[in-house]
Protein backbone atom coordinates (compact mmCIF):
# COMPACT_ATOMS: atom_id res chain seq x y z
CA UNK A 1 0.00 0.00 0.00
CA UNK A 2 1.63 3.74 -0.86
CA UNK A 3 1.89 5.96 1.13
CA UNK A 4 -0.99 8.68 1.10
CA UNK A 5 -0.01 12.45 0.50
CA UNK A 6 -1.56 15.14 2.45
CA UNK A 7 -3.28 15.89 -0.35
CA UNK A 8 -4.74 12.39 -1.08
CA UNK A 9 -6.26 12.87 2.42
CA UNK A 10 -10.30 14.03 2.85
CA UNK A 11 -10.71 16.99 4.56
CA UNK A 12 -11.76 15.02 7.91
CA UNK A 13 -8.89 12.80 7.46
CA UNK A 14 -7.20 16.18 7.61
CA UNK A 15 -8.82 18.03 10.47
CA UNK A 16 -8.20 14.49 12.59
CA UNK A 17 -4.36 14.55 11.75
CA UNK A 18 -4.51 18.66 12.48
CA UNK A 19 -6.48 18.33 15.80
CA UNK A 20 -4.11 15.01 17.17
CA UNK A 21 -1.02 16.75 16.62
CA UNK A 22 -2.40 19.67 18.38
CA UNK A 23 -3.40 17.60 21.22
CA UNK A 24 -0.09 15.52 20.98
CA UNK A 25 1.35 18.97 21.45
CA UNK A 26 -0.50 20.07 24.44
CA UNK A 27 0.24 17.08 26.19
CA UNK A 28 3.84 16.86 25.67
CA UNK A 29 4.13 20.87 26.96
CA UNK A 30 1.90 20.35 29.73
CA UNK A 31 3.92 17.14 30.87
CA UNK A 32 7.25 18.98 30.40
CA UNK A 33 6.69 21.88 32.15
CA UNK A 34 4.83 19.86 35.03
CA UNK A 35 8.18 17.61 35.14
CA UNK A 36 10.41 21.24 35.07
CA UNK A 37 8.37 22.07 38.13
CA UNK A 38 7.65 19.69 40.44
CA UNK A 39 10.05 18.67 42.78
CA UNK A 40 11.85 15.46 42.38
CA UNK A 41 10.64 13.92 45.31
CA UNK A 42 7.00 14.26 43.88
CA UNK A 43 8.25 12.12 40.84
CA UNK A 44 8.56 8.40 40.50
CA UNK A 45 11.41 7.78 39.25
CA UNK A 46 14.31 9.74 38.24
CA UNK A 47 13.48 13.02 36.35
CA UNK A 48 16.57 12.36 34.01
CA UNK A 49 15.32 9.32 32.75
CA UNK A 50 11.49 10.92 32.66
CA UNK A 51 12.83 13.77 30.04
CA UNK A 52 13.56 11.19 26.90
CA UNK A 53 10.49 9.59 27.91
CA UNK A 54 8.31 12.17 27.05
CA UNK A 55 10.19 12.34 23.76
CA UNK A 56 8.00 8.85 23.01
CA UNK A 57 5.14 10.42 21.59
CA UNK A 58 2.23 9.96 22.59
CA UNK A 59 2.99 7.47 24.97
CA UNK A 60 5.31 9.38 27.07
CA UNK A 61 3.54 12.21 28.31
CA UNK A 62 0.39 9.98 29.05
CA UNK A 63 2.77 7.80 30.96
CA UNK A 64 4.34 10.34 32.60
CA UNK A 65 1.29 12.27 33.68
CA UNK A 66 -0.81 9.21 34.66
CA UNK A 67 2.12 7.10 36.50
CA UNK A 68 4.83 9.23 36.58
CA UNK A 69 3.82 11.80 39.45
CA UNK A 70 3.14 11.54 43.24
CA UNK A 71 0.14 13.05 44.30
CA UNK A 72 0.78 12.73 48.13
CA UNK A 73 3.56 14.79 47.48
Amino acid sequence: MAKKSWSDLSPTQRKVVVVAGVVETVLSAWALRDLKRRPASAVRGPKALWLPALAVQPVGPIAYLAVGRRRDA
